[in-house]
């Protein structure tokens, strides 16, 4: 995947040069997905947001791990004293904690994952737009993203974190 992306740049820029764009003429840019994702103003409230959203589930699940951790702890401790029945109900309650707990970890990060990627697609979705906006008004011929190395004075990408915290 990567090299048919390189191998498309590479016809792309070559093409542009023979074609009778030249070198002065041809106006690139380059954004930073990663640093939008952490730094821009709707990647940072969809984070907080989230968060408030998850925290609560989050501590029971915390809470319901430490109480599994007792309950085990409990378990090697005074199984040796415990009656045989009280031992099989112990250990039954604790396997049956164990599968509760369990499927609501997997839903927690099955639920966390979907909101992620939704409100993931929202930001860039916005910075698409100023992405867009940007590359019109300063007359760029190529906006490239997610690229494996691109001289610094070819990123724009606090140009687009401003502009995006412009736009709330």
């Amino acid at each position: 995947m990567l090299k048919a992306k390189s191998l498309v740049l590479a016809s792309l820029m070559s093409a542009l040069f023979v074609g009778g764009v030249g070198a002065a003429e041809l106006k690139v840019g380059y954004v930073n997905t990663q640093r939008i994702f952490r730094d821009a103003p709707a990647a940072v409230k969809a984070a907080k947001k989230l968060e408030s959203e998850f925290s609560k589930r989050d501590a029971d699940l915390q809470k319901m791990a430490k109480q599994l951790q007792a309950m085990q702890e409990n378990l090697e401790k005074n199984s040796v004293t415990m009656s045989e029945s009280d031992r099989r109900a112990k250990e039954r309650e604790f396997a049956d904690l164990s599968r509760d707990f369990q499927r609501k970890q997997r839903e927690f990060r099955e639920d966390l994952n979907l909101r992620q990627n939704e409100e993931n697609a929202a930001v860039i979705e916005k910075a698409n737009k100023a992405i867009k906006q940007i590359a019109e008004a300063d007359k760029f011929d190529l906006i490239l993203q997610d690229v494996v190395w691109v001289s610094p004075r070819l990123d724009i990408t606090d140009k687009i974190i401003k502009a995006l915290a412009e736009t709330k």
